[in-house]
């Protein structure tokens, strides 16, 4: 959410009313999320200009481990610079940090790319603005499930009760430090994640969304502490259903 909204950001100086916009002083401190949506705090350190040149040679973005050649134009700017500038400053500064590991497996590919295209610069922001928007799309439209095993059939479902919430075994990333709640698309990919993890015994899909709409699943390693609820769904695995344990 945090590189979306950076992007979309980076988009409009890029293509604002006042010419191409470079942040100067790029740190994430500089950097407030409203609603939502990034916004910039303080910006006496935006400026329009773009660097003069005669000759390419003259257009070279220097950061403190990477240097990359840029052309100059006919009017003598250095192409893009401002934009470039912004771009891999947002790679250093926020996609290195926050992308690794913030999809699911089957989309942290797309991540992957979007990291090395901005980090060499072979993407400009509109390139970049695309690739994250199909990642979106992909998320919230379940479209990476797809050709998976279907796992919900090793779960008996009870109708009308829930897990009383407590602490219970912990998971990374869990928008919950008491235990695990993961995004989800739908229970057959929540009973995918309660499969790849040894602790969980079971898990309900809860009512609350995440920013993309998408609910929020917890998951246990205990089924017993149920209570009733007419609008909720327990998922238990068939192999901790004993008559024991319910």
């Amino acid at each position: 959410q945090i590189c979306l909204s950076l992007v979309k950001l980076l988009f409009y100086l890029a293509h604002s009313p006042l010419g191409s916009i470079v942040l100067l002083d790029f740190q994430p401190r500089q950097f407030v999320m409203v609603d939502g949506n990034l916004k910039v705090t303080d910006i006496d350190d935006a400026s329009t200009e773009e660097l003069s040149c005669r000759e390419d040679n003259d257009c070279t973005l220097d950061f403190p481990t990477k240097s990359f050649p840029l052309k100059c134009s006919a009017v003598g700017k250095c192409e893009g610079i401002n934009e470039k500038k912004n771009l891999f400053n947002a790679y250093r500064y926020f996609f290195t940090y926050l992308l690794p590991h913030s999809a699911p497996p089957a989309l942290q590919p797309f991540l992957s790319d979007i990291l090395n295209a901005t980090g060499d610069l072979r993407y400009g922001i509109n390139e970049t603005l695309k690739a994250f928007e199909k990642v979106l799309h992909l998320y919230k439209s379940g479209l990476y499930l797809q050709k998976r095993p279907l796992h919900l059939k090793d779960y008996i479902s009870l109708k009308g009760f829930r897990m009383v919430e407590g602490e219970d075994y912990k998971c990374w990333p869990s928008y919950s430090h008491l235990g695990c709640l993961l995004s989800v698309h739908s229970a057959e990919e929540a009973a995918a994640i309660c499969n790849s993890q040894s602790q969980c015994q079971s898990f309900i899909v809860t009512q609350r969304r995440t920013w993309t709409g998408r609910p929020l699943a917890s998951f246990q390693s205990s089924p017993t502490d149920l209570i009733p609820d007419a609008n909720a769904v327990v998922y238990i695995k068939r192999s901790a259903s004993s008559g024991e344990r319910l």
